[in-house]
């Protein structure tokens, strides 16, 4: 698997993306803004990452997107490790991370990666998203925020 950035002009692996924030709207506003990274494996991409900076010093993973074929293999563990070295890379001293609720495997994820809890933004997806949002069986109310010292 090879990790790169996209190329200005390039299209957007938009139903990737869609898999981790249901709004094309929200999307493609944060990856204005940021710098999307695609997975490559036999010249199809098979993850996405995207980073947004923040603030001074401060970048956010605000996507991460595996084709649900690789699910389980370990591909968004190295997303989010490769999003890390990108970001220290770059001088980034702090990268957060926001995820529903009612996203335990990527609550688990983050974890294992060296996140840690640092708050709860109640109702965010009430809020943001116009559509109610369901997964594992709960609903998507509440964005948790982590964050990890780089």
């Amino acid at each position: 698997m090879n990790i790169r950035k996209l190329n200005i002009g390039e299209k957007l692996p938009m139903e990737l993306l869609l898999l981790a924030d249901p709004s094309k709207d929200i999307v493609e506003e944060y990856v204005n803004r940021g710098d999307c990274f695609v997975a490559e494996s036999e010249q199809q991409i098979v993850g996405v990452y995207v980073l947004l900076p923040t603030r001074p010093e401060t970048v956010e993973l605000v996507n991460v997107a595996v084709v649900k074929e690789q699910h389980g293999r370990g591909m968004g563990k190295q997303l989010v490790m490769d999003a890390i070295q990108v970001a220290k890379i770059k001088g980034y001293k702090t990268m957060e991370i926001g995820t529903g609720n009612s996203s335990i495997e990527q609550l688990a994820l983050y974890q294992k990666c060296g996140f840690r809890i640092i708050g709860v933004d109640m109702d965010f997806f009430i809020k943001h998203y116009p559509e109610e949002i369901f997964e594992n069986g709960i609903q998507c109310r509440d964005m948790i925020r982590l964050s990890q010292d780089l």
